[in-house]
């Protein structure tokens, strides 16, 4: 009965090794869709768990369609070592990530290597109005140092700093092409963070200060043409906002809250 019960046992071990280790990529999509609410998704998954590639796409659409929203496809590596309790993963995109992201951690805390991800500036049209109708063009890149993150309960803590780089925008509505080139930096403390949006060059001119809380996006700036171009940029800058007084000049109140 001994013996039984042991091979009974081994079976049993084999089968389940098997199975683990032939866990479709799908799977992880699944974990995606939970952790994010069903906002982000990963689309036509191949592979398994442990080795697969799939697109980070949004929330699927009419008929279960699911678009993409970065260029290329995510590949990953990940340790059966988070089994028990120890994440190690390795993702690669050559298309979206200036190198390939280590994510190292336990099943509630990660670190995350330095990197770059580019963005679309298409997708910017997506936010709706204003931004829909300007049809935002130019290069969006995101960079962070070595980040720390967290979950806590349903939400999620970042500790680090992330700066968006928006590198010769343009917009369909101007005839001034590129409008200019601007930077915000996010320094992120826990489940918020403090925002600071400046312009490095261009006729455009974008500055103002802002937090991140929990989701909920405060800002509060301001924009104006550069001396020079008050009449050609003056239809688009309406079109951003509300005419207001600052020091005896006109500028436009960006304000969200």
């Amino acid at each position: 009965m001994r013996r039984l019960l042991l091979w009974l046992a081994l079976v049993a071990l084999v089968v389940a090794l098997t199975v683990l280790a032939f866990l479709p990529a799908s799977w992880l999509g699944q974990m995606v869709e939970q952790q994010t609410g069903g906002r982000l998704t990963l689309g036509d998954a191949q592979g398994t768990l442990w080795n697969g590639s799939a697109f980070l796409g949004g929330a699927p659409g009419e008929g279960g369609a699911v678009t993409p929203l970065l260029p290329g496809r995510f590949a990953w590596r990940l340790s059966p070592a988070v089994l028990v309790g120890r994440v190690s993963m390795h993702v690669e995109n050559p298309q979206a990530l200036s190198q390939p992201l280590a994510i190292e951690g336990s099943w509630s805390e990660w670190q995350v290597s330095p990197g770059e991800l580019l963005l679309p500036a298409a997708g910017l049209a997506g936010l709706g109005a204003p931004l829909n109708t300007l049809a935002p063009t130019g290069t969006i890149k995101l960079n962070w140092n070595a980040l720390e993150v967290a979950r806590q309960g349903q939400m999620v803590a970042v500790t680090g700093r992330t700066v968006l780089s928006m590198t010769d925008m343009g917009s369909r509505m101007s005839p001034i092409k590129p409008l200019g080139s601007y930077e915000m930096a996010m320094d992120w403390h826990g489940q918020q963070a403090a925002l600071v949006l400046r312009t490095l060059r261009g006729p455009l001119l974008l500055s103002g200060n802002g937090s991140l809380q929990n989701g909920r996006l405060q800002f509060s700036g301001q924009a104006e043409a550069a001396e020079g171009y008050e009449d050609t940029l003056g239809n688009m800058l309406n079109l951003l906002g509300q005419r207001r007084m600052v020091n005896g000049k006109k500028v436009i109140a960006l304000e969200f809250r």
